[in-house]
């Protein structure tokens, strides 16, 4: 698993902890993981190794030869995209494309998880939500552009070379941990705060509030993961997301009613990217079809717990 320090991979090694025994797990990253549930059902290893190298990934690949590979490791932050594009596009290219290159020249089998994001998909119109995966591609930032080309190389390498991909387009997951650079995570570290203060009104901080997201727990987007891995097939690209679209004025009204605190709205034009994706909603029919998944936490409940996160904090 590449990226198992990050906010997605703590939750996918929580749940091979929780549902699995006796698999082995190789966890890679710059940085270790802070980990704190018991792995040894598992047999959990962790390497430090920096994914920009080849070689260093080449050789990993040769030792363990993984069944199976989940790549998580990304410069996933949109907004930090324009501020540092060739860096974003580095790290969402390069590495991907040094494991493909691997693969192929150690003739590995090992089917690869390659993780997306709706950011593929570009300025769309309400009235073309929910999006399905057959929806043209129009990337309109630099981070979309670098996962739309790790999308395309994935394809080239399952149709040109034959290995075992499966691909997602995740749309923005949520939940406890996630850091506060990502928008959900920064209202509630704010209106947490205000809470602990014992306020029942407060201002809070914000860019464009009037964007529409499709926002899905972490908890279910792993759950999604493992199945896609399992079940979904070779070369196919899903969805994966709730299938409802909040804007995020309505997500600091539900998180200013959950904590009992009136919320005023601080417009901070700093915050405001170049150019944002107005709406962006999709479609989770093929991933429920074809790989059974359904969602389990609401984002009522979701929220909730963010909150709570940073009550302990």
């Amino acid at each position: 698993m590449t990226g198992c320090s990050g906010f997605v991979g703590y939750y996918f090694i929580r749940l091979l902890a929780e549902e699995w025994t006796g698999v082995d797990v190789l966890g890679i990253d710059f940085n270790q993981p802070n980990l704190d549930f018991d792995v040894s059902s598992i047999h959990f290893q962790y390497k430090r190794v920096n994914m920009m190298q080849q070689e260093e990934v080449a050789e990993i690949l040769r030792e363990y030869r993984p069944d199976y590979i989940i790549h998580l490791a990304a410069f996933s932050s949109v907004g930090l995209s324009w501020q540092s594009p060739v860096e974003c596009f580095h790290n969402n290219t390069n590495i991907i494309l040094y494991m493909l290159e691997a693969q192929r020249k150690l003739g590995l089998t090992s089917r690869l998880l390659s993780v997306g994001s709706s950011e593929e998909y570009g300025n769309v119109n309400k009235d073309q939500v929910p999006l399905r995966e057959d929806h043209v591609l129009d990337p309109v930032s630099p981070y979309a552009v670098a996962r739309v080309s790790q999308e395309i190389l994935s394809k080239v390498y399952v149709g040109g070379y034959g290995l075992d991909i499966v691909m997602t387009r995740s749309f923005n997951h949520i939940g406890p941990r996630q850091k506060p650079v990502f928008v959900i995570s920064s209202f509630a570290k704010q209106v947490a705060a205000m809470k602990l203060q014992g306020l029942t009104r407060g201002e809070l901080t914000a860019g464009n509030t009037d964007i529409i997201r499709d926002f899905l727990d972490v908890r279910d987007v792993v759950r999604a993961y493992m199945l896609i891995l399992l079940k979904g097939q070779k070369g196919e690209v899903y969805n994966v997301c709730s299938g409802e679209g909040h804007s995020l004025k309505q997500i600091i009204k539900m998180l200013g009613d959950s904590a009992g605190i009136e919320i005023s709205i601080n417009i901070d034009e700093k915050l405001i990217r170049p150019k944002d994706n107005m709406i962006i909603v999709g479609s989770n029919t093929k991933l429920c079809e074809e790989v059974e998944w359904k969602q389990d936490i609401s984002i009522a409940e979701s929220l909730e717990d963010i909150l709570s996160f940073y009550y302990g904090c």
